[in-house]
């Protein structure tokens, strides 16, 4: 049997989350979606998670939360990862102390178990994490001891990171698709050994913007130097992502599709 697996990616402010809960379940009826990864950790004013706003994430069509470098911005999402009773992940190369697990196997709505992995890059990124080579193959020969559907989310800022896990991981995992620039690559496609990529998904959010964020602010920093508030911008709001379609007896995926819609 043949499934699809939506990722979402970077779900930037109260834009992002209102295009989500008014698109994403009607989506997932429509194009026969079994299973909803999103990356959530841009929700709350453009940093963060909140207890509410996964609740809001929940009931908009999230399956499972990825996150990444902003996981902790809000103190008050601590508890909740530090719970291990939430559907949110953080990455796996953060240490074994931090709130959070990193992998998590899911039950998809007719009842396949999906395993979910997130990791985090280390290139350019400020947040310290260990290998994310070595700790995701400790984290994917987890998830492949209890489901051969295994999606990864790539958290990195360099493209070079995301294209070696890809090609490291190529027929081990189903799905790696790659967040965090908020930039959504043209590379969708299966690779030789049958795993979905694509560099990054993109942003859900407002792309009259930059990166999501008032230009003029965002702009007035660059020509000055002089620190400003990154406001989240409110206009021409987008939903992107990828869908995978994967096979359920052997986990290898048959087709990876961009999807990128503009909102009315």
């Amino acid at each position: 049997m043949k499934i699809k697996i939506l990722a979402i990616g970077d779900v930037v402010g109260a834009p992002g989350r209102d295009a989500l809960r008014r698109w994403l379940k009607t989506a997932k009826r429509d194009m026969g979606i079994e299973f909803a990864v999103v990356n959530g950790e841009n929700i709350a004013g453009g940093s963060g998670l909140t207890p509410p706003l996964y609740e809001d994430l929940l009931a908009a069509g999230a399956d499972a939360i990825t996150s990444g470098d902003h996981v902790y911005k809000k103190k008050e999402i601590i508890p909740l990862l530090a719970s291990g009773s939430c559907r949110i992940l953080r990455p796996c190369n953060y240490p074994d102390a931090a709130a959070g697990v990193g992998s998590q196997v899911f039950e998809s709505r007719n009842g396949f178990r999906i395993g979910v992995a997130q990791v985090q890059g280390r290139v350019f990124m400020h947040t310290p994490a260990d290998n994310p080579f070595l700790c995701v193959e400790k984290a994917v020969e987890g998830l492949r001891r209890k489901t051969n559907l295994i999606v990864l989310d790539v958290h990195a800022e360099a493209t070079s990171e995301k294209v070696a896990l890809g090609w490291m991981l190529d027929g081990r995992i189903s799905f790696l698709f790659g967040t965090h620039t908020h930039i959504q690559t043209a590379d969708d496609t299966v690779l030789p050994k049958g795993t979905a990529y694509i560099t990054d998904v993109g942003m859900t959010g407002p792309y009259d913007s930059i990166l999501g964020r008032d230009k003029d602010k965002v702009l007035r920093h660059f020509l000055t130097t002089m620190p400003a508030p990154f406001d989240v911008a409110e206009n021409d709001v987008r939903i992107s992502g990828a869908i995978a379609t994967v096979d359920t007896e052997t986990g290898l995926a048959s087709a990876c599709e961009r999807v990128h819609v503009r909102m009315p």
